[in-house]
């Protein structure tokens, strides 16, 4: 199994949503919570510019409980990177949001994500890290939620939930809730609040696009691994 050497912060929420130990005011810190320690993946790209401050993108390779790792898109400004070595194979811890936006692809428009950093550090050799992919969210059911089963008999339900954000924006965010969070959330409607602790991780599938040819794409999803009905309080593991 594969770990990590740095300090990281359980993501936990008191009764009143807000983060254990954070004195930022700003709301979407209270409902929108990433946590990722891996090893940088790929050169910095540029992405855009705002207000005179530029954007660049990355990816982090970071392993799971198991053998297998997740390639995740990270988004962030030139001004945390002052300082900071962003050479290949380095180790980083990266604190911030996962935010979602249309872009404009083969003639259709497409929900990217990209976890969006707020503050990046190197790490360490402080403690050994167990967990090093952490994510709480709290937003709203914005479709059906989709029931199914594996081949493998597996329970799965597939949740899109609008995250809200300052300047009346919304991340659409796509999880996955498996076995009895499945059945859980099946029940789910338009509309109900709840949150949601878990995992950003990177799946490879197999798209056709005719009946010779199909080609390979890169989802990216929030894995469930514990989450709350807001309105009622009621909890499922």
């Amino acid at each position: 199994m594969n770990t990590y050497s740095c300090r990281i912060r359980p993501v936990l929420l008191p009764k009143n949503g807000k983060e254990r130990g954070n004195n930022m005011s700003d709301k979407v810190i209270e409902t929108n919570i990433v946590t990722i320690v891996g090893t940088i993946y790929s050169a910095l790209v540029f992405s855009h510019e705002m207000f005179g401050e530029g954007f660049y993108n990355f990816e982090l390779k970071v392993h799971r409980l198991s053998e297998q790792s997740d390639i995740l898109p990270v988004t962030i400004s030139e001004r945390l990177l002052v300082g900071v070595n962003m050479d290949m194979n380095n180790n980083i811890k990266i604190e911030g949001q996962l935010r979602s936006y249309n872009k404009y692809v083969d003639g259709s428009n497409k929900l990217v994500l990209t976890i969006f950093a707020r503050d990046i550090s190197p790490c360490d050799n402080e403690e050994e890290i167990n967990n090093p992919n952490q994510i709480y969210l709290d937003g709203f059911i914005c479709k059906r939620p989709i029931y199914r089963t594996t081949p493998f008999g597996r329970e799965i339900t597939d949740v899109l939930l609008a995250v809200n954000r300052p300047y009346n924006k919304s991340d659409y965010i796509p999880c996955i809730a498996w076995g009895r969070n499945a059945r859980f959330s099946e029940k789910l409607t338009v509309g109900d609040r709840i949150k949601v602790w878990g995992r950003v991780q990177s799946r490879d599938y197999q798209k056709k696009i005719s009946d010779e040819k199909t080609i390979s794409k890169t989802a990216f999803e929030v894995s469930v691994s514990k989450m709350e009905n807001y309105e009622n309080n009621i909890k499922e593991l």
